[in-house]
């Protein structure tokens, strides 16, 4: 899970590789889904971040999710990305933030 961080947010020295890009996010039931699909040889590995912004001086809470579906293109895996974020938001709902963890797997 740290290497999903590294990559996602950057950091480390130069052995640390490079951060993956994030798509625009998108609003669904209040919350933040970002698609950040990684580069798995040729082809790109389903994966995102959803986030529920915090109010008043709390943080942010993250989510990561990564699965092992793979698209020929960028693009495609950005679209289904969006789609299984959405889809976790539907089935876990409030539960997926009930440990108040600032970051996490959902």
């Amino acid at each position: 899970m740290a290497s999903f961080f590294s990559k996602l947010f950057g950091g480390g020295g130069s052995k640390e590789p490079k951060a993956v890009e994030r798509s625009e996010p998108e609003t669904h039931e209040g919350l933040l889904v970002y698609a950040a699909p990684e580069p798995d040889g040729d082809k790109w590995r389903l994966a995102g971040l959803i986030v529920k912004p915090g109010e008043g001086d709390a943080g942010d809470l993250e989510r990561i999710f990564i699965r092992a579906d793979t698209f020929a293109s960028r693009d495609e895996a950005v679209e289904w990305s969006l789609k299984k974020g959405r889809q976790v938001i539907d089935e876990r709902g409030a539960r997926l933030f009930a440990n108040g963890e600032p970051t996490g797997r959902a």
